[in-house]
């Protein structure tokens, strides 16, 4: 398949469930059927290893070049762009060991991405521990350091029916209030709103939720008038369909997330919790704000199932059929 720019998978820590999922993509021709080439980045020796591990047979093809509208891509194989990882079993417990390799994968794909050479990324799972080692929230601000943006990007976990966005990301809960800004709000809803115009073709109607229970608080001042209100005033201002903030332990009953396509949360919990509870596996986060599209499974590296064969692989079906609909 030539002149179609490809999707890039980022296979991410290699001690994970990726490539178990990458496998039943594949047997169930998802890959196949998309309507553009995929090529994975990652360790060709350890993906075969696991392959055989778990008892799968698919044909694998080393790419050696960048220059992939010269090539003819076979979406039978799993096409590979190989990037060097000494490692000491097929599986492993997670460690430090992987983070150079992780990185070296992430700047292969973000040098593709940025010369325009790719269509979009997928990334496997990392541990935040590890990899990330304090340093960063998440890969949200991961890649947000990498690609050098002035503004915080972000995090929406997206569903076609209903998706959700916490303005704070991986933070302790004691720390929320002190980074909770208007600005950031204001930041978070019109990265959304453009996101869906531009890519979806679809105005969104937004809640957005209190931090407080039942939107109050004993103090003076809540942050419910001194930020999460301005910000929605001035971004009805700008004609953005938005209201609340609503109460958030009431606002996730299926009558309320009928009459909105995005909920705008306080802090990660408050808004993942509902959102995994109500769709499972069915959901995909997206990082906005990058100079390009960054998706990937919403589930974490689940070690202890590693090389059993039994995780379930619909977050990264979600993920690339998100790519269809997009323009």
């Amino acid at each position: 398949m030539k002149n179609k720019n490809p999707l890039l998978i980022v296979l991410g820590e290699p001690n994970s469930i990726f490539s178990e999922l990458i496998f039943k993509a594949y047997k169930r021709k998802i890959i196949q059927k998309f309507n553009r080439p995929i090529i994975l980045i990652g360790s060709e020796n350890l993906l075969k290893l696991q392959m055989k591990s778990l008892k799968y047979s698919i044909k694998i093809k080393k790419i050696n070049s960048f220059n992939f509208k010269r090539l003819n891509l076979n979406k039978k194989n799993i096409n590979i762009f190989n990037v060097e990882f000494k490692f000491k079993k097929t599986f492993d417990k997670i460690s430090n060991s992987s983070n150079k390799y992780i990185d070296d994968c992430f700047n292969i794909a973000i040098k593709l991405l940025r010369e325009k050479s790719a269509f979009g990324l997928i990334n496997g799972p990392v541990s935040k521990t590890h990899f990330l080692e304090k340093k960063y929230l998440g890969i949200t601000e991961y890649l947000a350091r990498k690609t050098k943006i002035k503004n915080k990007p972000t995090m929406l976990i997206y569903n076609s029916i209903f998706s959700v966005c916490p303005i704070t990301t991986h933070l302790p809960i004691n720390r929320v209030t002190k980074v909770l800004s208007k600005t950031k709000i204001v930041n978070d809803v019109i990265n959304i709103n453009s996101f869906y115009k531009k890519k979806l073709n679809k105005k969104p109607k937004f809640a957005i939720l209190g931090l407080n229970p039942h939107c109050e608080s004993i103090d003076k001042i809540s942050e419910e008038k001194r930020i999460i209100k301005p910000a929605v005033k001035l971004l009805i201002e700008k004609k953005i369909n938005i209201k609340g903030p609503f109460s958030a332990d009431t606002f996730f009953s299926k009558k309320n997330i009928s009459h909105y396509d995005i909920v705008i949360g306080m802090y990660h919990d408050q808004v993942l919790t509902p959102m995994k509870a109500i769709f499972g596996f069915n959901a995909i986060n997206l990082t906005l704000g990058l100079p390009f599209l960054r998706v990937s499974p919403d589930h974490g590296t689940n070690n202890q199932m590693l090389g059993k064969n039994k995780s379930n692989a619909q977050s990264l079906i979600s993920s690339i059929n998100f790519y269809r609909k997009i323009k």
